[in-house]
């Protein structure tokens, strides 16, 4: 009989729509690793701020240069470095905390679950975007590990929740029963058969969460308060284009294009991991 992972790489690999997610995700992380062999320039190089600023994509610049002669196709492929690393580590971080909060809170029950659950409302009445607004503006000039910090400590109130959920119904199935009746410890049974089981649906929330984590620290590098110049975002790449659009539209729209492509696979390999970890699937139908 199929172990319950090679069951969900079947279905996956009989999906077209998550073979495509998967490979320009696999593809997107490769051009991100690779970025210094693959680049031509120096994100921040400047060759000529007077002669080669504003050029339209051609064979020497292929996305073309902006308004300090920099060339936007470099600094696409290093945007890419950046905007990736920050997302996939803040929402992995985001993913550990509110699982370990979630799994915490329904394991325990009881008035631990109550008091718990009223910090998580609370946290969740704020909005996110507010509350990094707020922090990234009083701080000043900001770093990636600050970033991927406060990203993740900000993205975790609607998993724990997601997590309590499962965890409250996994533990009175029988086999948890069974793991306590043996005399296994709480911790034990918690780590050992609560939480593996109650994984599959924060596989899912992570892999979207990967695509709103882009859009949203794009946002704050466009406003000024996300990934500072010259490092090179996404977001702040749209940002020195964004003055100039109807014109040199280059600029804005190659990084704008990039957002779009990587949101639409990590939405589409979600969506994909959701129906192939369905246990309601039959294979074969």
């Amino acid at each position: 009989m199929a172990s319950p992972g090679r069951l969900v790489l079947a279905r996956m690999r009989r999906d077209r729509s998550a073979v495509v997610g998967a490979a320009a995700i696999v593809g997107l992380c490769a051009i991100a690793a690779f970025a210094p062999w693959i680049a031509p320039y120096d994100y921040a190089a400047q060759p000529d701020i007077v002669g080669l600023q504003y050029r339209p994509p051609s064979s020497a610049f292929l996305f073309g240069t902006d308004q300090f002669s920099r060339d936007v196709f470099t600094r696409v492929l290093y945007g890419a470095r950046v905007s990736l690393s920050v997302a996939l580590l803040s929402v992995a971080l985001a993913i550990t905390v509110g699982t370990a909060f979630g799994a915490i809170s329904g394991f325990l029950g009881g008035r631990v679950d109550s008091g718990m659950m009223r910090v998580n409302d609370a946290l969740l009445s704020i909005p996110r975007i507010l509350i990094l607004i707020a922090v990234l503006s009083l701080w000043g000039r900001v770093t990636i590990p600050f970033l991927v910090l406060l990203l993740g400590l900000t993205g975790w109130f609607g998993v724990s929740r997601l997590v309590r959920g499962q965890v409250l119904a996994t533990r009175e199935q029988e086999f948890v029963l069974a793991a306590r009746a043996l005399g296994a410890r709480r911790r034990r049974v918690l780590l050992r058969h609560v939480i593996p089981n109650v994984l599959s649906p924060v596989i899912v929330a992570a892999t979207l969460g990967v695509g709103h984590v882009v859009v949203l620290e794009a946002g704050l590098s466009y406003l000024g308060i996300g990934v500072p110049q010259p490092r090179a975002s996404w977001g702040n790449i749209i940002q020195d284009g964004a003055g100039h659009i109807a014109t040199y539209w280059w600029i804005a729209f190659f990084p704008g294009m990039a957002i779009v492509l990587t949101v639409m696979a990590f939405n589409i390999l979600g969506d994909a991991l959701r129906d192939a970890l369905d246990p309601r699937q039959v294979d074969g139908r």
